[in-house]
Parts: structure tokens; sequence; C-alpha cells
């Protein structure tokens, strides 16, 4: 896992080149403020050679957070992940990895009937019970969420986990009513806090993309604060002193930047964004689609783009990201060792100050 001297020793390795916000801390841990995604690409063998490539550039260039998905590509990115990790000119204590699980994953590729694949490796195994599922293909009960934990230790070769997400909990939303969700959650809390006691993982947290940035009128609202009150009273359940939910994921970018302009969460002095309350709370913030999933690359509105320093408007995007309160790493996707560089180098610029950044939505 990630350790305090492993990532220190990290950030000694790579700051000197490095603005001096660069690297930031989950609790006494530093990482980078510029993270790698694996959600991208089909799920081919030649697109494993590339992330195995891009992710060694990565780790091997001053970028120590990787964050991937059980689901993505078919368990082809936990795969890679763990053979690239395993490979790297790095110590696993220097590198801060995190996963999740939620969606239904299916094996390498797609099967030709998802539903009969679902039913006999997952249902008929007794893991999931039908009624856990919504739309199919998600679920989050705790003995499935196990299971997933399980298999990302397995696929991605390592003993523990430093940050695992429940993934997308708002899907279940349309399955069952609010209440029920905020229940499911708190048991699964239980569970993760359980594998924190055994030394699975080191904090869990909640992957979203909707959940957090509409407002609490939507369908798909959840509230972070009575996610905290969940994870306080699970933690209390499993014997544990103190909740380790650390950490939220939300989509952040120059073209999709609700998480700071929709006041969704009611804080104790009135109605807040995702990002202020979860910095408030003491959750550290991680950036989905801080690129827009390539959109930035074509260009970012000129009244924004002249406030933001990068040589490149990846790097500009970016440092957007990494602008906005509470953010810990600004995690962007790619298959291109080049372009992993050419995203790190983005941490030698500033990102913007607090008053610049808030001048931005003036």
């Amino acid at each position: 896992m990630a350790t305090a001297d492993g990532t220190f020793q990290y950030k000694e390795r790579f700051s000197e080149d490095k603005a001096r916000t660069y690297f930031r801390s989950v609790r006494d841990r530093a990482l980078s403020s510029v993270g790698l995604g694996t959600y991208l690409g089909e799920p081919t063998d030649d697109v494993d050679d590339a992330y195995y490539e891009t992710i060694r550039a990565a780790v091997e260039g001053g970028c120590n957070v990787v964050d991937t998905a059980i689901n993505y590509r078919h368990q082809r990115s936990e795969r890679v992940v763990g053979r690239a990790l395993a490979d790297a000119d790095v110590d696993r204590e220097e590198v801060f990895l995190a996963t999740k699980g939620g969606f239904v994953p299916f094996d390498e590729s797609r099967p030709e009937d998802p539903g009969e694949f679902v039913a006999e490796e997952y249902v008929d195994s007794g893991i999931l019970d039908t009624d856990d599922l919504a739309h199919g293909s998600h679920a989050i009960a705790p003995g499935f969420i196990e299971d997933q934990l399980d298999r990302s230790l397995r696929n991605l070769g390592v003993d523990k986990i430093d940050l695992y997400y429940v993934h997308n909990p708002e899907t279940q939303l349309d399955a069952r009513l609010s209440g029920a969700v905020y229940d499911q959650l708190e048991a699964t809390f239980e569970r993760l806090e359980e594998r924190v006691a055994a030394g699975d993982i080191e904090h869990y947290g909640v992957a979203t993309w909707e959940a957090f940035r509409v407002p609490r009128t939507h369908d798909h609202f959840l509230d972070l604060g009575e996610i905290i009150s969940r994870a306080r009273s699970a933690a209390k359940t499993a014997g544990n002193t103190a909740t380790h939910l650390r950490a939220i994921q939300v989509p952040f970018n120059v073209f999709m930047a609700d998480a700071f302009t929709v006041q969704s969460q009611e804080g104790p002095e009135g109605d807040q964004s995702v990002l202020w309350y979860a910095h408030e709370a003491g959750l550290n913030v991680f950036t989905s689609a801080s690129l827009a999933q390539g959109q930035v690359l074509e260009g970012i509105p000129d009244e924004v783009d002249e406030k933001l320093d990068g040589d490149t408007p990846a790097q500009r995007g970016l440092n957007f990201a990494r602008s906005a309160p509470g953010v810990t790493s600004a995690l962007a996707g790619t298959t291109s060792p080049e372009h992993v560089r050419e995203n790190v180098a983005a941490g030698t610029f500033e990102p913007l100050g607090a008053d610049a950044f808030d001048a931005v939505f003036e």
C-alpha cells in the first residue's frame, strides 16, 4: 500500500521541477495532483499494451495516483494496472491505488448473452439477489461489493488497496427509494470498515457521476451529509473508533463545473457546493473527466483560458481542475505515454489561487 515514507520519498524525487502545490496530502501521504485514469479504450490486447506503457510512464515520471475500476474494459484495466505496477521502477509504497465496485463486470470481453452471464456468475452462485440489481447491471449490496473487492485484489495483484470506492450508488435510485439506498450504503460501509480492520483496504469512498452535482430535487441526488452520517454509524457498528470514509470522486472540468456551481448540499450555514462541503468535512476530492473526455483538448473558452497557466490545452484544463477547492488530484485518462507526460507537466505550473478561481465564475 502507499505509505507516508514511500510517498514522501516519491515527492522528494519528483518535486524539483514541480510547482509548490503539485503534491497534496491524503492524511500523511503525498499524492500527485495529476492522476491517471484507466476508463478509456476498447477491451483489446493492443489497448492493454498501450496502457501498460502509459501506466509505467506515469508512475515513473511523477504521477503516483492511479485510478481504475473492476468494470473498466471488462476487468482488463485492473489487470494491466497490476502488471504495470509490478514491473515499474517504483516501489508499491510510493503509489496510491484506487479502484471501484458497483457495476457488474464482464470477464475480458462482452459475452454473447450478458443477462445469462450475470445470472450464472452472480445470481445463481448466491453472490447477488436479483432484487439487488438496478438496470440488471449495478448493485451495492454488501456481499456483492465484498466479492468485487476480493476480485479486484486478485486482478491488481496487491495485498491492499489504498482507496476503494462504491461506484455510482445513485444508479440504485432508479430501482429503490433514497432511504433504502442509504440503508444499503450503511450496510456496505460496515463491511468495508471490517475490511479496513482486516488490512485489505486503507480507506473507502464514493465515486459518483450525477449524485453530488445535481440539485436536491433531481432523481439522482444523494446527500453527502447523510452518507457521512451513515459511514460513522457503520464504523461504530464495526467497532472502529472513527470512520474510514475518506474521499469522493466527482466529474469536474471547465465545461462541467457543477460540483462547484450547484449548491446542492446543506451546510451548517446554508447551501454549499459539494466541493466546499467535502472540503469542510475533511474529505479528499478526486475529479474524474478532468479533460471532459477530450473536449478540453479542442479548446477552452477564451475568458477562462487566458487565466490559466500551461503550454497546452490539456495542461491548462488540468490546472483548472486542480484549482478547485478541496481537490486532491485531477484524474485524466489516456493510453499514450506521451500524453501522460504532457499531463504530468501541468504540475510545473501553479494552479489558480482561490480569488482567481472564484473570478472565473463571476
